[in-house]
């Protein structure tokens, strides 16, 4: 693992290829949750057209508490609403927000996800606290209901929706890294484990990520109005040692 809070795969693909490391933008849905919507704007790729579209960099304000900025896709991606994403950054703080603005005429039902890849020593000996009574859907048991026990300590293939706002800390055994999130009533917690790794994953780096997301899921989706924004945010910073 590098120093840095996110992780990046050292093989990374050509588009039309999965985008594997940092804080790739799940927008205007999460998932697969477009395909029951017959909307024309629901058509498209798992997580929504946004990941993969073309962003240009449209203003950066560099200051003495870090840098900012602030990023636009180059083509419109929906018919009704627009995302725009503000990166603020220093050594001691990262807050990325995706920033929704209603422009059309009828409501907008829509979710998403900052996919954050969080760099860990080893996946499966991290502890991450903050979600115990928590309840969540698991993916991997046909979204089965549950109710978290006690801390979440990641042992293997791992995909849960869970519904909490809480502030939660991961934990790695070397550091531990405080995850805020705004906007946001679900955080999923995904990791392939070894033996579903993905084809572009190499096996000897498979273990050093682990993605802990700020969403909007089926359990919390977002209605727009004509004029409305929404905010989905999240902050990552450096937790005091216990």
């Amino acid at each position: 693992m590098s120093g840095g809070w996110l992780w990046v795969t050292p093989t990374p693909q050509a588009l039309p290829g999965a985008i594997r490391g940092g804080i790739p933008l799940c927008w205007p849905w999460f998932a697969d949750e477009h395909i029951a919507d017959e909307s024309p704007d629901r058509s498209g790729p798992l997580h929504g057209p946004a990941r993969k579209a073309d962003w240009r960099l449209d203003a950066v304000d560099e200051h003495e508490e870090g840098v900012e900025l602030h990023l636009s896709p180059e083509t419109r991606l929906h018919s009704q609403i627009t995302p725009r994403a503000v990166i603020q950054a220093n050594a001691n703080r990262l807050h990325v927000e995706l920033i929704t603005e209603h422009t059309g005429e009828t409501p907008v039902k829509m979710s998403g996800a900052l996919h954050s890849y969080l760099a860990v020593t080893d996946a499966f000996t991290c502890r991450l606290e903050g979600l115990p009574g928590a309840r969540y859907l698991d993916k991997l048991a046909g979204f089965a209901e549950r109710e978290q026990q006690g801390e979440l300590g990641v042992r293997g293939s791992l995909d849960r929706i869970y519904h909490s706002n809480a502030e939660l800390t991961l934990d790695d055994g070397n550091r531990r890294l405080r995850i805020a999130r705004q906007g946001s009533d679900s955080a999923v917690v995904w990791h392939p484990g070894d033996d579903a790794l993905p084809a572009d994953t190499p096996a000897e780096v498979g273990r050093h990520f682990l993605c802990v997301e700020a969403a909007n899921t089926r359990l919390d989706p977002v209605w727009l109005v004509p004029g409305a924004q929404h905010l989905l945010g999240t902050t990552l910073s450096r937790a005091e040692d216990a």
